[in-house]
């Protein structure tokens, strides 16, 4: 049986408070199905773009759960940021992946729209292939005005009455939800800052304007350099080398050239291949030339593994700041969370073992629920260091200014200090399971339990390494005197435990 898979690609109205964006994000991976891709916050925007993919099922609860919560925490009436918005939850676009059709993206698009409206009493545009009118297959219609002006003609203007929901906007404003196909959010700074040769790049691109059929764009002040910001809507008819060359033609007229650009979310590989082959003019290119295309094709272990296994060594070997040591101390404890699994689960059904094995199974639960944990830290502590990160480039050109980036980057360190003291808190929680298993568990694999504690030692003494740097940079050290105290008492006790298992390790495994 066919098993669909749904991509959502959610756009919030928030990237200036980081703790609200893992609030939602933890909602979004509290359904067990959803796997979270991608996390992109953009400061000057003040907006962030979540990916996920899983079941249909699972995709849907996961969208509602999010803009629930979106809906309780972001206030539209305090929101300023460049990009166009209408909502906390701006746009819920679905997209159809494997064994999945742009049918089933309406359907979840109509039920999901029609719960929002009716449980949350936020009004609900659909948009797209989803879309019941067609001016509003285009979101710049349906944006029109933005949530100010909106807000200001969704009672009276019957052109501008929601799909569901009601014709009024509270504080989480409206959202649109709809279904389309793959869409690569692509931005092009160029080597000024005259934000007008931005905005008329962007109108000589956009389809709206006379340019490239699949092109949407505008012209923005970014990071100290004018951006053209597009969404591509269908990289096939308009490749993205395409819009690339027009630009710099563009850009020309005006003496000015392209500086870099950027992706915003995730990029479908055969949009980077068909670039790479037009510029280097493989003109007699065949994507089975590919080596990783020709390696995992069809079934087998390299396509399984190509599947499950991503290269996280590979990227923590890259000269990149993420994923670094946090990540690290995350992965090292979901590997120890897993050999404990491994310990309990070759203890399980052993008649010589049958009076634990109550304990194990309890163990082998406990155990899987923390390496998820952890795993999902491995990507949360390198979200939090580049949010970190995009806190210094805040302006601070006033005194009003600088007391709200000095308050953003105090906020972003002890959210970067809080991951990992919480991957230490889970290490901890592994040691000792690993020490019941070195206690009661299958003997044979008695050093597998210690390997799982000393993988899980090294977390702990990794994330206490990122705690420490992270509140030792803040000037009132008050701030980080909690989470330094809460951390002292995990090392104290995984001291502890170490004496224990080693006094295990000698009596019941010789060593």
């Amino acid at each position: 049986m066919p098993n669909p898979l749904i991509e959502c690609i959610p756009n919030f109205s928030e990237a200036r408070r980081p703790e609200v964006v893992d609030q939602i994000v933890a909602a979004i991976t509290s359904v067990e199905g959803a796997r979270l891709l991608d996390r992109s916050s953009d400061l000057d925007h003040n907006r962030t773009v979540l990916t996920f993919a899983g079941p249909p099922e699972a995709v849907e609860e996961a969208a509602f759960r999010a803009i629930k919560l979106a809906s309780e925490l972001i206030d539209l009436d305090q929101h300023t940021g460049a990009h166009p918005r209408i909502g906390a939850t701006d746009v819920v676009p679905f997209v159809p992946l494997s064994d999945a059709r742009m049918e089933d993206c309406i359907a979840i698009a109509q039920r999901l729209g029609e719960r929002v409206g009716s449980e949350l009493n936020i009004p609900v545009y659909l948009y797209e292939s989803a879309a019941t009118r067609p001016e509003r297959t285009n979101l710049e219609v349906i944006r029109k005005g933005q949530y100010e002006g909106l807000k200001a003609e969704v009672e009276t203007n019957p052109e501008r009455k929601p799909d569901f929901g009601p014709a009024k906007l509270g504080k989480a404003g409206a959202t649109v939800i709809g279904a389309r196909n793959p869409l690569i959010a692509f931005n092009v700074y160029l080597t000024t800052d005259d934000v007008d040769i931005a905005k008329k790049i962007a109108k000589s691109i956009r389809h709206s304007s006379g340019g490239l059929r699949y092109v949407k764009g505008s012209g923005f002040f970014v990071d100290g350099r004018a951006q053209v910001s597009m969404n591509l809507t269908n990289f096939r008819d308009t490749p993205i080398a395409r819009v690339v060359e027009f630009i710099r033609r563009e850009a020309q007229r005006y003496g000015v050239g392209i500086h870099h650009s950027e992706l915003v979310g995730l990029i479908p590989q055969e949009a980077l291949v068909d670039a790479a082959v037009w510029y280097t003019q493989l003109d007699q290119f065949d994507k089975e030339q590919i080596l990783e295309t020709r390696l995992f094709s069809g079934s087998g272990v390299a396509s399984d593994a190509a599947e499950t296994c991503p290269s996280f060594i590979e990227e923590l070997a890259a000269p990149t700041p993420t994923p670094g040591g946090g990540s690290a101390a995350a992965y090292a404890g979901a590997m120890g969370a897993g050999l404990v699994a491994m310990v309990a689960g070759l203890t399980i059904g052993k008649k010589k073992y049958a009076e634990v094995e109550a304990e194990m199974q309890a163990i082998r639960v406990v155990a899987e629920n923390l390496r998820q944990e952890l795993t999902q830290a491995v990507d949360d502590d390198a979200a939090s260091f580049e949010v970190l990160m995009a806190t210094f480039k805040l302006p601070k050109d006033s005194d009003e200014q600088k007391a709200a980036r000095s308050a953003a980057i105090v906020q972003a360190t002890l959210n970067a200090a809080h991951i990992p003291l919480h991957v230490a808190e889970d290490s901890v929680k592994v040691m000792e399971l690993a020490l019941k298993c070195a206690q009661h568990a299958n003997v044979n694999a008695i050093s597998d339990a210690m390997s799982g504690f000393a993988m899980s030692k090294a977390a702990l003494t990794a994330a206490g390494y990122n705690v420490r740097i992270n509140i030792h940079s803040l000037e009132d050290k008050s701030a980080g005197d909690r989470m330094l105290a809460e951390l002292i008492e995990h090392e104290q006790e995984a001291e502890k435990l170490e004496a224990e298992i080693r006094q295990v390790m000698q009596e019941r495994g010789g060593i």
